[in-house]
This record gives C-alpha cells, structure tokens and sequence, in this order.
C-alpha cells in the first residue's frame, strides 16, 4: 500500500513539474516575440529618425543655397 502511495504522490509531483515546465516554456516564448517586437519598433523609429535628419539637411542646404545667391 506504501509503495503505491509514493508512486501516484510521483506521478502527481511530475505532471506538476511538466506543467510548471510548460508554462515556462510559453512564458519565455512570449517574451521572445515581445523583444522581436521591441527590435522591429526600435528599427522603424531610427529609420523614422534617420529620414527626418536628412530632410532637415536638405532643408538646411537649400536654405543656405538661396542665401548664397
């Protein structure tokens, strides 16, 4: 009878560590997709940031062009 009392407590204690497994496993891969997210929102704002340098550039050298006319 002791013998299996200690084989369904195991059995119990191992769905439970597949379970906490499990919900680590979908933890960490939310987490991935949300840092994948962050990478491409940080990519399209340098972007963003990088065209708004050159159109302020072309606006400086054109303004500088008709003063020098």
């Amino acid at each position: 009878m002791r013998i299996l009392v200690a084989a369904m407590a195991a059995i119990l204690l191992t769905g439970c560590g597949a379970e906490t497994a499990s919900t680590a496993a979908t933890a960490a891969a939310v987490k991935q997709q949300e840092i994948e997210q962050g990478k491409k929102t940080m990519e399209n704002m340098q972007q963003n940031l990088d065209q708004a340098m050159q159109q302020t550039q072309q606006g400086a050298d054109r303004a500088e062009s008709a003063v020098a006319k």
